[in-house]
């Protein structure tokens, strides 16, 4: 049984069964296919004795079709049954089923056309012939073509076809994946009873976070085009399993801007950030100030085109990953004369449209949640010191808070009004956050002003105070501790201002 929607390679694939002595039966277009080509081919109402009927939803649902495939061969009054009713053993199925998941990636698909295109015939076929895989042989893979066509006569292919078996099980699960999802979103079912996700095998990685683990890497049936999973790779190595998960968390930060924003990233944590309100080379040259040790073997994102000008830069130090919308041809030219370096472009135009929601793997589970999108505004705000912020401290607090949600926590950012100053990331306690961020903000320039971002709340006034005591002129922070007033009445005490959100941006 042949019945394929995509024809690739189904002549010569149905032309070498015919050599080693099978007869052919096929279906609606594939039965077209082959007789163009001069393929003997058998028309399935020939074997079933019934019409195609509802435009073809009906023609394989039949029980000459499904025990030809199910019958056991070696069960006597299995074989009688069919020798009763006259019906042939079917020894190989080749199905590949309707494009479901290429009908609803269209952009104005509508919920009828992707209906129509739910195999029924096809996912019902490939069950029966995969349960009975000791006796036939199920193909859903025209990768698979040749090698079934080289082990047919063998002895000893039971391995072959358990294989198969298995490929084809996860084929039917993957396609039931993708619709019970496009229907769940229909739905708006944000946490369903049953979560089924589908991952295509995208590359095997040499290594996971370490050399003694084995790793590879899957993407999404349905990537989002903003994403590591999308984009493309123009130079360099293959990325590794590190590579990955920095080049995701430097995607999450740049795009939260609209204006021309660097971010430098190393071990999935800002290093520096910097925007411009038009020039992209002026915010890489904030980005790099910021830190110009870290920076040394990171992964450098661009929102805007990278032009000779950033690459002439990016050429003097070692990077790992550069990212960006696009490369001029001049930039291109230059980075490419460094060997390793990774060259990615990816999709901004659609950053507003990434994925809602995240998943992160815990031994036995699952963990769902919706990605932290949100970007606070002044009307989120509330000024809860004596001291009122300048226009230009706001201006310094919203850039800090908007790169401070993708720190790990405990999450302090020392900031001006267009790059990050100080990055204080991932310590047991907050005030370690907090002097880590100001030790690195005096190892550089002046600035001013000079602001403090907080991904949570401060649950002593100690933070407060050693920001002050150290040039911090405004904070902003969620609040929400029982102590928030000891850290109001320091920040008083001290004479600067401190804003409130009332939202929290923890990311562990």
């Amino acid at each position: 049984m042949i019945s394929v929607s995509d024809k690739t390679g189904v002549v010569e694939f149905a032309q070498s069964l015919i050599e080693k002595g099978y007869e052919i039966i096929s279906t609606g277009g594939t039965y077209k296919k082959l007789q163009e080509n001069n393929v003997s081919v058998i028309e399935i109402d020939e074997v079933t004795g019934f019409p195609e009927i509802l435009d073809g939803r009906v023609k394989t649902l039949h029980p000459k079709v499904h025990a030809g495939l199910l019958a056991k061969r070696d069960n006597p009054e299995h074989m009688e049954t069919l020798k009763k009713l006259n019906i042939d053993t079917i020894d190989l199925v080749c199905v590949n089923l309707y494009p479901f998941k290429e009908t609803i990636s269209k952009p104005d698909v509508t919920l009828d056309q992707a209906i129509e295109q739910i195999d029924i015939g096809g996912p019902s076929m490939i069950r029966s012939a995969s349960k009975n895989y000791k006796s036939v042989f199920v193909v859903v893979d025209q990768q698979d073509y040749q090698v079934v066509i080289e082990h047919l006569d063998d002895q000893d292919n039971l391995d072959l076809r358990q294989r198969l078996a298995a490929k084809a099980f996860r084929h039917t699960a993957q396609y039931d994946s993708i619709i019970a999802g496009y229907l769940s979103n229909l739905n708006g079912e944000e946490f369903p009873d049953v979560e089924t996700l589908s991952y295509d095998f995208e590359q095997s990685l040499r290594y996971g976070e370490n050399s003694h683990q084995k790793a590879a890497f899957y993407k999404s049936s349905l990537p989002t085009k903003y994403s590591v999973a999308s984009a493309v790779q123009l130079h360099g190595k293959e990325l590794s399993f590190n590579n990955i998960k920095d080049a995701d968390a430097a995607l999450r930060i740049v795009a939260d801007f609209d204006q021309p924003c660097v971010a430098a990233l190393k071990h999935m944590n800002p290093c520096g950030v910097g925007v411009d309100d038009e020039c992209i080379y002026k915010a890489w040259q904030k980005a790099y100030s910021a830190d110009k040790i870290s920076i040394f073997g990171g992964i450098i994102a661009f929102n805007r085109e990278v032009t000779a000008e950033v690459a002439e830069e990016l050429h003097k130090i070692f990077l790992e990953i550069v990212i960006a919308p696009s490369f001029t041809a001049e930039a291109l030219e230059i980075l490419e004369s460094k060997k390793n370096i990774r060259l990615l472009t990816v999709d901004f135009t659609e950053a507003k449209n990434a994925d809602k929601y995240e998943y992160v793997s815990v031994m036995g589970g699952l963990l769902v949640q919706e990605r932290d999108t949100t970007v606070d505004s002044t009307d989120d705000f509330e000024v809860v010191t004596d001291k009122q912020p300048t226009d230009e401290e706001v201006k310094a607090l919203l850039f800090g808070q908007k790169v401070v949600k993708h720190v790990k926590s405990n999450a302090i950012i020392i900031s001006t009004t267009d790059k990050t100053l100080g990055v204080g990331a991932g310590q047991m306690n907050r005030i370690g956050s907090v002097k880590i961020a100001i030790e690195q903000e005096e190892t550089g320039d002046t600035h001013t002003p000079l602001v403090m971002a907080s991904d949570a709340f401060f649950p002593m006034d100690d933070c407060v105070q050693y920001a002050a005591e150290h040039g911090v002129t405004a904070i902003i922070q969620p609040g929400g501790s029982i102590h928030d007033q000891d850290s109001i009445d320091m920040a008083n005490k001290y004479g600067i201002a401190m804003i409130c959100t009332g939202r929290r941006h923890f990311r562990h």
